[in-house]
């Protein structure tokens, strides 16, 4: 399974981005619409933060019809901590789009991402929508460059599917400890899968790979992830179109850890053979979200003490100490109750790069999992230090 060179939207998808005059600066984009030229079946996804955006309580409700047609999402401003005048501008923002499309309101669903506790300016917003069904085009990273916050670049990856195009196009940098998805993710595909289908789909994959996902351990208020299957290019192995959407899911987790704030390397760990999944879990999620471990990391500092340290404190998981294993980036460094005789330089050489794999053994059962995070670096304190203004 790989991924297609250039990513694309499937079959009967166009999307455009704009400056809409959220962001003062022109050039920088900062509304975006994905549409579909036929009704799609639709899943969705949602935070589980008890003080949700307004799109979020919107589109739970929205989603409950299984059927989508638009999405448009705005950044800069997450419409968040803005009351019943907030739930009425998102409300507002999606009929926008539905009157520029002649949609049904209830077939478009809206994303809001950025500052929390502004009202969103939704004059501007949409005047932005007014002309854009005339200006669409297929290349779904221009849509993604209307969706970034403190994203460094846009991202969106494809893969096919026997005749179909299965495409993820996703944000996020920050506050990512999600519960159910991660920041905003949007999933694409011409198959042909029904929405109770695709909706039990996307959360088995959302388990393994957004839910695995954390920048900070801090979980927005905003995360959604939507599916949308609009059939074009007709009916796939449903085995197959699970894997490649597991497969896409966990590659764009991958993203989105490595592009964190400040972030300078992915950090990835695997929990083997834990007692069960839930501990697996716990266990990987305590070891991707220790501050000591993630400076390990960018100090490339192969300091065993903070891996035992983020496996200990899991206090309600089973953990045996005479039969952990510890690896790093592949190289044993601690077994048998006490530290290998490994070359530190050696392992610091394996820490210097982009890349830190670390991988606990428990040896008590046979669950596994793996988490996917980043590095902390001086980077995420300014970035969040000046977050409001930026």
């Amino acid at each position: 399974m790989e991924l297609l060179e250039k990513a694309v939207l499937p079959e009967g998808y166009t999307c455009l981005s704009v400056n809409c005059g959220l962001k003062p600066n022109k050039e920088e984009r900062d509304l975006a619409v994905f549409h579909s030229s036929v009704p799609a079946a639709a899943a969705g996804v949602f935070t589980l933060n008890q003080f949700p955006g307004a799109p979020i309580i919107v589109g739970r409700e929205i989603i409950k019809n299984k059927k989508l047609s638009a999405i448009v999402v705005n950044s800069k401003i997450s419409n968040v901590g803005t009351g019943q005048e907030g739930i009425d501008n998102a409300k507002k923002m999606g009929a926008a789009v539905a009157k520029e499309f002649g949609l049904p309101v209830e077939e478009v669903l809206m994303s809001s991402t950025g500052v929390i506790a502004q009202q969103l300016p939704i004059v501007l917003v949409e005047s932005g929508i007014v002309g854009i069904a005339d200006q669409l085009q297929g290349d779904p990273i221009e849509a993604v460059k209307g969706i970034m916050t403190t994203d460094t670049y846009p991202k969106a990856i494809s893969a096919k599917v026997g005749d179909a195009t299965l495409t993820i196009c996703a944000k996020g940098s920050g506050m990512i400890e999600p519960n159910m998805a991660t920041m905003l993710v949007y999933i694409f595909t011409d198959a042909k899968i029904n929405a109770d289908k695709l909706d039990e789909m996307l959360r088995k994959s959302v388990d393994v790979s957004f839910n695995m996902l954390s920048v900070d351990a801090d979980t927005s208020t905003s995360d959604t992830c939507i599916a949308m299957a609009n059939g074009l290019a007709g009916e796939v192995d449903e085995t197959e179109f699970y894997e490649t959407l597991e497969f896409l899911s966990i590659e764009m987790s991958k993203m989105l850890a490595a592009d964190g704030e400040g972030a300078s390397k992915l950090l990835v760990a695997n929990v083997l053979n834990a007692l069960n999944d839930k501990e697996a879990r716990t266990i990987s999620k305590s070891l991707i979200n220790s501050p000591l471990i993630k400076t390990m990391a960018y100090g490339a500092d192969p300091n065993i003490g903070r891996v035992l340290m983020a496996v200990g404190k899991c206090f309600d998981c089973t953990v045996d100490t005479e039969k952990i294993k510890i690896d790093i980036n592949g190289r044993t460094v601690y077994a048998d109750m006490e530290r290998t005789d490994f070359v530190e330089e050696e392992v610091r050489e394996l820490l210097s790069g982009d890349y830190v794999e670390i991988t606990v053994d428990l040896n008590v059962g046979t669950a596994s999992r793996t988490a996917y995070g980043c590095d902390f670096t001086e980077g995420y304190i300014k970035e969040n230090a000046a977050y409001y203004s930026s």
